[in-house]
C-alpha cells in the first residue's frame, strides 16, 4: 500500500489524527483576513463586467488581418470611446469586443473599424448586446444563487439538522466571496461562464461538507450516554477520517482545471476560457478549505451551546481531570466511537490528535490469549 493510502487507512481508524476543531480560532482568523482581502479588492477595484452584463458589440472580422492584436485594441478604443478586448483568431481573424457603447453607433464604429484595420466592411460581423438584456441575465443570475442557497439550507435542515444548515452556508458564502474577490483583484472578465463555474464550485463544496456532515452525525448518535469525549473530540474524528479523501477529490479536481486556466488561458492565449477556469480554480480550493477548517468546527462550536453539550463537557473536562490527578490518562486515543453507556471504560475513544502510545485495553485483562482447552 502506497504511504498515502497508510496514512489515509491510519486517519480513517483513529490511530492518528489532527486537532482540527481545536485550533479553530486560527482557521476562523485566516478566513476573516483572506474574505475582508476579497471585499476590499472589490470595493476598490470593482468586477470587470462582460459585454453580456453591461450591454455593448462585438466585432469578427471573418477575413485576413496584418494589424496586431494591441494595435487593433487601439483603433477599437479610438473608434468607439471605449475600452476594448481584442483576441486573435484563426487565419489572421480578430474579435473585438466593446462594452458599453450605444448599439445605435455600432454602424459607425464598424466602418472605422474596417478602414484602420484596412479590410472590407462586409467582412467584419457585428453582435449587439442591448443593456437591459444585459441587466436581465444579471438578475437571473442573482435569482439561480439565491435559490440554490435556499434549497441548500432546506435540504440540510431536513437531512441533518439546522446547525450543519447554517455552517454549510456560511461556507458556501465563504467560498463565493473569496472566488468574487479573486475576480475582482485580477481584473479577469465576468461572463456567463464565469456564473457557471461559480454553481459549480458550490455543488463541489456542498457535496465535501456533506460527506464529513454524514460521518459526524453517524459517529454522534448516543454521545451524552458516555464521559469519555465531547463534540468537538468526535468532530474532529469525522474531518481526520475523511481527510484524505476530501485532498484526493480536490487535487484530481484542481488538475484539468489548472490546465485549462494556465495552459488554455495563459500559454496558449485562449483567454475565453479563464472566465470559467478562474471561478472553478478558485472556487475548488476554497471549497475545500472551507469544508475542512470551516463548516465542521463552525458546527462544533454551535453544537456546544447546547445544555446537553455543555453538561457533557463539563463532565468529561471533569473525568479528566480526575485521571490527571491519578496519574492516569482518558485523553481520546483511538478507534470507532461506541456509546454504551455513562461510565463505559471498556470503549475506545475517538482521535483528537496524533499518539504514540498504542491504546490501553480493559477487556481481557490478564486472560491467556488464544482458544481454551
Amino acid at each position: 500500500m502506497s504511504k498515502l493510502g497508510t496514512l489515509g487507512a491510519r486517519l480513517h481508524r483513529g490511530e492518528i489524527g489532527y486537532d482540527f476543531v481545536g485550533k479553530r480560532k486560527i482557521w476562523y482568523g485566516i478566513s476573516i483576513l483572506i474574505t475582508i482581502t476579497a471585499i476590499l479588492g472589490l470595493t476598490v477595484r470593482g468586477l470587470n463586467m462582460g459585454i453580456e452584463f453591461q450591454g455593448g458589440a462585438v466585432f469578427t472580422t471573418t477575413g485576413s488581418s496584418s494589424v496586431s492584436v494591441s494595435q487593433a485594441e487601439t483603433f477599437a478604443e479610438e473608434a468607439s470611446g471605449h475600452d476594448a478586448v481584442v483576441q486573435g483568431l484563426g487565419k489572421g481573424g480578430l474579435r473585438i469586443q466593446i462594452a458599453g457603447i450605444d448599439t445605435d453607433k455600432s454602424d459607425t464604429i464598424k466602418q472605422k473599424l474596417a478602414a484602420d484595420l484596412k479590410v472590407n466592411a462586409e467582412d467584419i460581423n457585428a453582435d449587439l448586446v442591448g443593456p437591459s438584456w444585459g441587466d436581465q441575465i444579471a438578475n437571473k443570475a442573482w435569482e439561480g444563487l439565491a435559490i440554490f442557497m435556499v434549497l441548500v439550507v432546506i435540504y440540510l435542515a431536513i437531512a441533518f439538522e439546522w446547525r450543519m444548515a447554517i455552517a454549510a452556508l456560511v461556507a458556501l458564502i465563504h467560498d463565493i466571496t473569496i472566488t468574487v474577490g479573486i475576480y475582482a483583484l485580477v481584473g479577469f472578465e465576468v461572463t456567463p461562464g464565469t456564473v457557471i463555474g461559480l454553481l459549480t464550485i458550490l455543488g463541489y463544496s456542498l457535496y465535501d461538507t456533506v460527506v464529513v456532515f454524514d460521518s459526524l452525525k453517524e459517529q454522534t448518535k448516543g454521545i451524552t450516554k458516555q464521559t469519555r469525549w465531547t463534540y468537538s473530540d468526535v468532530a474532529d474524528r469525522s474531518i481526520n477520517s475523511t481527510l484524505v479523501r476530501s485532498i484526493n477529490t480536490t487535487v484530481v479536481a484542481l488538475l484539468p482545471v489548472a490546465g485549462l486556466l494556465f495552459i488554455g488561458g495563459g500559454v496558449l492565449g485562449a483567454g475565453m476560457l479563464n472566465d470559467i477556469s478562474l471561478s472553478l480554480f478558485v472556487g475548488l480550493a476554497a471549497g475545500a478549505y472551507s469544508s475542512i477548517f470551516i463548516a465542521t468546527p463552525l458546527v462544533a462550536d454551535l453544537k456546544e451551546r447546547e445544555p446537553e453539550m455543555k453538561a457533557l463537557r463539563k463532565r468529561v473536562l471533569a473525568k479528566r481531570a480526575q485521571a490527571a490527578a491519578k496519574g492516569e490518562s482518558l485523553e481520546p486515543q483511538a478507534a470507532e466511537p461506541a456509546y454504551e453507556d455513562d461510565e463505559a471504560d471498556d470503549v475506545t475513544p475517538a482521535v483528537v490528535g496524533p499518539r504514540n502510545q498504542p491504546a490501553s485495553r480493559t477487556r481481557g485483562r490478564g486472560r491467556p490469549s488464544g482458544k481454551r482447552r
